[in-house]
């Protein structure tokens, strides 16, 4: 496989739906492994080493997502769910466990080769010019922008690339207004303005990562608005 191709490990059951992705992801210099029933998806995790993950989350004797909870805690990949599952509750349940983007079916293929590459971005950034401020300190969090690296209490906190980049928004911007629709376009990207329970999912989990229980907040809610991020 060449550098410039990336693995993307389809879970899908539907013969007809993975003929049709399959076909368009290789057409577009992505290489592709598929998992029919998800039972080998993680050992494909392992062995493949997808950039991104298409999951269903209804698959025959696999509970989608567990299947979903366990990828994220085995591998920051990203994670694209695609999924008959229309209800607000499933797809914050998704986003709940780790999946980066929540598609439904019926689905156009042009938004999902979209989504994948947004997702992508995320997981590969490009060369950027070097932040004007490379470290933030909050309390005992520290935020290493150049590194993409952050510590609590010294002890290194696993943040997946979407929350690297949402975090990385607070933390260029501290004191700042941020609206959802700022947020989810300089994250998620254009298109997803509306999307208000991915940034709310994203922000529960940084707090639950860095903040303090019975500590201050560093995320100030903003009601109907956004966010604002405090290093003080």
């Amino acid at each position: 496989m060449s550098s410039d191709r990336t693995m993307v490990l389809l879970v899908e059951d539907d013969q007809n739906i993975v003929d049709l992705v399959r076909s368009n992801l290789i057409a577009r210099d992505h290489d592709v492994t598929v998992s029919k029933d998800g039972s080998d998806a993680v050992r494909l995790l392992a062995s493949a080493e997808p950039d991104v993950v298409i999951l269903d989350l209804m698959l025959p004797g696999t509970d989608g997502f567990e299947l979903c909870r366990e990828i994220r805690e085995r591998s920051s990949v990203g994670i694209v769910v695609l999924s008959a599952r229309r209800g607000e509750t499933d797809k914050v349940r998704a986003l709940n466990l780790g999946a980066d983007d929540y598609m439904t079916k019926p689905f156009g293929v042009e938004e999902l080769l979209a989504r994948i590459n947004a997702t992508l971005r995320r997981s590969r950034p490009g060369p950027t010019e070097p932040p004007e401020l490379t470290l933030v300190t909050v309390g005992d969090v520290e935020i290493d922008l150049e590194a993409r690296k952050v510590t609590k209490g010294g002890s290194l906190v696993h943040l997946t690339p979407t929350e690297f980049s949402l975090l990385r928004e607070f933390a260029t911007n501290p004191g700042v207004l941020l609206t959802h629709a700022t947020l989810l376009r300089r994250v998620w990207g254009p298109g997803y303005e509306t999307q208000t329970e991915y940034t709310r999912v994203y922000v529960a989990r940084l707090r639950s990562k860095l903040e303090d229980p019975d500590g201050p907040s560093m995320f100030i809610t903003e009601p109907r608005s956004g966010y604002r991020f405090t290093t003080s």
